[in-house]
């Protein structure tokens, strides 16, 4: 198995956990060639999905992106599974104080992509116990919004294609139940109570992009918009030094340079700046 790259920023900055997620790996050789009317960033008033184990990972992989998304006029829907309540050092900090912090950072981050507050779905789990959920439940609640919203394409962790993926905490559950729901959402006795009591119909997920992957086999050059994706990630404030251990609702621009330098050097190739995705299925 190659090698997994974990160039993050949780690495590249301090202030960051030290166990990261992988946001810039090689593309895998050959990588997926789509045409420029199927590329994602020419997807237009389409209805897009984003699946996310804390309110922050979509920006970390995918700010540039979600804006190109919002700039094309899709509809895009974010779905946060926890609400991140434990992220801090802070000895003063309570779990209740911090998720109402990390729900404002989140819409703060959202809005500077472009995507607004009420298009934010919270499932509202703690942080960190995401996998001793209930996985009948869980599932049938991913089933029941992919049948409410009925997207085009579907954006959430990568649960790994030839192997099972290594992810850290919460992140290993939002992967491999993200695309439990596909199936479940595509057959109607799965969850009949949704079709029974709402009227929602099955939905076939015709295509996915996950990111924090591995294996990569498709990039979006956001070089062009990459102070868009900086000003998103900076919106965590608390997840940053010096107020991850010593909150404050204010960055320090020192500590706003080595985001903007940490970032850049995570997710630069070839003098571009790049996100990637392992885009199934592929054409």
């Amino acid at each position: 198995m190659r090698a997994i790259q974990l160039l993050c920023i949780a690495l590249l900055v301090s202030a960051l956990p030290a166990i990261a997620q992988p946001i810039n790996e090689p593309l895998v050789p050959n990588p997926t060639a789509v045409s420029d009317a199927d590329r994602i960033e020419n997807l237009k008033e389409k209805s897009v999905m984003v699946f996310t184990p804390h309110p922050d990972d979509e920006h970390f992989s995918m700010a540039g992106t979600l804006h190109k998304l919002v700039q094309n006029k899709n509809k895009v829907i974010v779905v946060i599974y926890t609400n991140d309540n434990k992220g801090s050092k802070d000895l003063e900090m309570t779990r209740e104080r911090l998720a109402q912090i990390r729900r404002a950072e989140e819409e703060a981050a959202s809005a500077a992509v472009g995507i607004p507050k009420e298009n934010l779905i919270w499932l509202g789990y703690e942080d960190g116990d995401l996998e001793y959920a209930d996985p009948y439940r869980l599932r049938g609640e991913l089933a029941r919004l992919i049948k409410k919203y009925r997207p085009d394409v579907i954006f959430s962790p990568d649960p790994g294609s030839k192997w099972t993926q290594w992810h850290k905490s919460d992140h290993r559950i939002a992967a491999y139940i993200t695309q439990d729901a596909f199936r479940a959402a595509e057959w109607h006795l799965y969850y009949p109570q949704h079709l029974l009591d709402e009227g929602l119909k099955p939905h076939a997920v015709p295509l996915a992009y996950f990111y924090y992957s591995q294996e990569p086999n498709y990039e979006v050059d956001i070089t062009d918009i990459y102070e868009i994706k900086v000003k998103a990630v900076a919106a965590h404030v608390s997840q940053f030094e010096p107020s991850i251990s010593k909150y404050t609702p204010d960055m320090p621009d020192f500590a706003l340079n080595e985001l903007r330098e940490g970032l850049k050097k995570a997710t630069q190739s070839n003098g571009r700046i790049v996100e990637r995705f392992r885009r199934q299925p592929e054409p």
